[in-house]
């Protein structure tokens, strides 16, 4: 026995209370028993590396080349993505793919290269493998955007899956981001990250990692080029981080480095190269288009865990309609269960949810459903007897239900990775549109249990279907998440099959896009957690997640006016805008925290309204291209150093940049500028980029400028779709994209675009189509026109 795990066991009975103490006592200890039984020993380990090249096979694509003591196949698809797998590692089965690798590119040719190496050549890349394994990444004219040093492999003599270990060089003046949601993003500085979803146990702030949301997906940006590089392996593994540095003059530059070490699964690799935009087109293509969320999805929530009942929600929604304040959506956290047991309602408390559900519809809010994935342990509960009938829940080596404790008791949890169990959870949603609820957030499922010591989730050697593969919790942890997402989504797809599902996760990984998008989890209340906020938004939208938002306001405690007000204002430009607090913190009613917060909240809001069809669009952009919504300052210009390195501003779209007030005490800030013309929405007072710029940031709002030439379709005053354009500086033209939505269903609508240039003195703006040029057929409003010098 450890002593200090035992120390750990009394404190958690003491802490949490008797009963879910020892509860989390004894789960902490059945799962250190069933690794020891279930996993096998390490024992000892043969170093291993490929050796030197022997022979090559060509295929279409590439080939495969053949060193001494392993092989690599290498190849470029057709949309210019280049995989490679070592030692018989092919693209599928991968829970990352949305479908089959693609084709390979026929164009693409295996050749000879110097020193007995041998490259493949494509139209968009160029990869080199060297004799002994190492593998160059080059742009077309021979630029060297990364070097994958030769691998190795650590194999237990007795048998078992291999750790291996990958160094990378990238050049000096190169940039690492990505990596999921990190606090301390989204740019990466030197450092070692997990890749392990995680719930940390408590609320986060910028200094901790892992969280939720891992993946193994980086972007490199450098002077030489843009790449995303993923290692398509779901196991446990740190990737360390060291930027460069460049010569100062002495000519001698240190090159950045990427050590990644994974505890086993295959060594692969997807590097896509390009503009941010073509990197993103053709990760969405791999990895799948993200899923497009109802249009009411894109208004503001509100959300708590601790609403009393049904009159407490009647209160606070009473409320937002008392002070002209838009509600689009109201959350009910776990409060809302008959003893927090899944798939359930406490008649106590909500005795008629399906007609509080119906009222509010009425007046144009959803009800939103929290759903965990642990299923309380007792016979008489529909879904354990359902599920145990089923054989749905996961299992230790020796064939026994694994336990855990999560909010209902003891537990027991679906293993999502079995493609019966998905489609049986999920018929289970059809309870929850009965009552009501028109979307879903998936909580607890990284996924967690309450030990009183060691990880916060399953034993590693709980037994999983893995698609019919077999294998145990080291490989599908991290895909856990990503399986449920996919059991609600597919499940509301077959039960409304006319509605879009809304579906949202704490924890997910490669491909979760899919399904829905993510939210922060327990953000910590203070300057540092709104700062995460954004760091967490911005590193999930480059993996491929566009959809995400944080907990307005803090997870936890009380914020002052000006936090609350500040992060609200933040909120209102992210894609998710929902408010959400613990049942320990405090109110999050804009309301409560006084009258001058209240009417800089309500202008928030507003504008929130009036840009929601700026959101829509963007939402069905992401769908086509899998561009974010909420982009780095650097997606327009990677070869800008000065913006790859600012972190407290981000692009909106093509048109809008929010620079958000980060600080306490701040009203006028400091925002660097991609290149162009820039307008303050408020004042039009004109800015010219690149450069950095001091701009007024009141309490009453957060700086937001146009870009000169965008066209932002907005809500006019009837509820119609509207143009705000921006004129375009002097000799410029501009233009922009419209896309319509009915605001929920399949069809897809078509894309408007409109072309804006001057005219003599007029800006003038039509619509292209196939005929040419005509009217815009939309309500247009010209600013920007007040700027000297561009009308003479």
């Amino acid at each position: 026995m450890d002593g200090h795990d035992l120390v750990r066991s009394v404190r958690a009975v003491g802490s949490a209370g008797v009963t879910r103490g020892l509860r989390m006592a004894r789960a902490a200890w059945r799962g250190r028993r069933a690794d020891a039984s279930g996993l096998p020993p390490r024992g000892p380990e043969r170093a291993r590396v490929p050796g030197a090249v022997r022979d090559v096979v060509p295929e279409p694509g590439g080939g495969t080349v053949r060193f001494g003591r392993a092989e690599l196949r290498i190849i470029v698809t057709v949309s210019g993505a280049v995989f490679w797998g070592w030692d018989g590692a092919g693209p599928e089965p991968s829970y990352a793919l949305a479908g089959r690798c693609p084709d390979p590119d026929p164009r693409a040719v295996l050749e000879p290269d110097t020193d007995g190496g041998w490259r493949v050549v494509a139209e968009r890349v160029t990869v080199v493998v060297s004799r002994y394994g190492a593998v160059e990444v080059l742009t077309p004219g021979g630029v060297l955007l990364r070097r994958d040093l030769p691998p190795r492999w650590w194999e237990p003599v007795g048998g078992g899956p291999a750790r291996w270990m990958q160094r990378s060089e990238v050049p000096a003046d190169a940039r690492f981001f990505g990596l999921g949601g990190r606090a301390s993003g989204p740019r990466l500085r030197d450092g070692t990250y997990r890749l392990w979803n995680t719930d940390p146990g408590r609320v986060f702030g910028p200094g901790d990692d892992p969280l939720y949301v891992t993946m193994p997906v980086q972007w490199v940006v450098a002077d030489a080029g843009t790449h995303l590089v993923c290692h398509d392996s779901s196991w446990d593994g740190t990737v360390t981080v060291r930027e460069g540095e460049e010569g100062a003059g002495s000519g001698h530059d240190r090159a950045g480095s990427c050590e990644l070490r994974m505890d086993g699964g295959p060594l692969r690799c997807w590097v896509v190269v390009g503009s941010p935009a073509r990197v993103l087109l053709a990760w969405s293509a791999l990895t799948g288009a993200p899923a497009l969320p109802p249009a009411w999805a894109l208004g503001h929530h509100h959300a708590r865990w601790g609403f009393g009942g049904e009159e407490e929600v009647r209160r606070i929604v009473a409320g937002y309609r008392e002070r002209g304040l838009p509600l689009d959506a109201v959350h009910l956290d776990i409060d809302h269960y008959d003893a927090h047991q899944v798939f359930t309602v406490d008649q106590d408390r909500f005795p008629k949810l399906p007609r509080l559900a119906e009222e509010l519809l009425r007046e144009g809010i959803r009800l939103v459903s929290i759903v965990d994935p642990a299923v309380k342990a007792a016979p008489g509960n529909a879904v354990y007897d359902s599920g145990v009938a089923e054989d749905a829940f996961v299992r230790d080596a020796s064939g026994r239900l694994v336990r855990g404790v999560v909010w209902p008791g003891d537990a027991v949890y679906p293993d999502f990775t079995h493609a019966r169990v998905r489609e049986w959870w999920g018929g289970l949603y059809a309870e929850r549109l009965g009552q009501g609820f028109s979307g879903f957030w998936h909580d607890m499922n990284e996924p967690t249990s309450l030990n009183a010591f060691g990880e916060l989730t399953l034993p590693r050697s709980s037994r999983h279907a893995l698609e019919g593969r077999g294998g145990d919790h080291r490989e599908a942890h991290n895909v856990y998440a990503l399986c449920m997402a996919r059991a609600g989504y597919e499940g509301l797809r077959r039960l409304a099959p006319d509605e879009r599902p809304f579906v949202f996760s704490r924890s997910g990984w490669v491909g979760m896009q899919r399904y829905g998008g993510s939210w922060s989890g327990d953000v910590g209340t203070g300057w540092p957690g709104l700062r995460a906020s954004l760091s967490l938004v911005l590193g999930l939208g480059l993996c491929g997640v566009p959809y995400s938002g944080p907990d307005v306001g803090g997870f936890d405690g009380c914020p002052s006016p000006e936090l609350f007000l500040r992060w609200f204002q933040l909120g209102a430009y992210l894609p998710l805008f929902r408010t959400h607090a613990s049942m320990r913190a405090g109110r999050r009613e804009p309301w409560e925290f006084g009258v001058e917060t209240l009417e800089h909240a309500r202008v928030a809001l507003l504008e929130r309204r009036r840009l929601l069809p700026y959101f829509v669009t963007l939402a069905q952009l992401a769908r086509r291209t899998g561009a974010p919504y909420v982009r780095p300052l650097w997606w327009g210009a990677p070869e800008d150093r000065a913006l790859r390195d600012c972190e407290d501003a981000f692009l909106l779209g093509d048109c809008l940049l929010v620079a958000p007030v980060l600080e306490p005490g701040t009203d006028r800030r400091a925002v660097r500028l991609p290149r162009g013309r820039w307008y303050d929405t408020v004042t039009e007072q004109v800015y010219e980029g690149p450069g950095r710029v001091v701009v007024d940031a009141p309490l009453s709002r957060v700086p937001v400028l146009a870009r000169a030439g965008a066209v932002v379709p907005v809500r006019g005053a009837d509820g119609d779709v509207e143009l705000e354009v921006w004129a375009p500086a002097p000799g410029r033209t501009g233009g922009g994209l419209v896309v319509p939505d009915a605001g929920d269903g399949w069809e897809e609508p078509d894309v408007e675009r409109y072309v804006v240039r001057w005219k003599g003195h007029q800006v003038v703006v039509h619509r292209e189509s196939d005929d040419g040029l005509g009217e815009p057929g939309r309500p247009v409003r010209i600013r920007g026109l007040g700027v000297p010098g561009d009308q003479a």
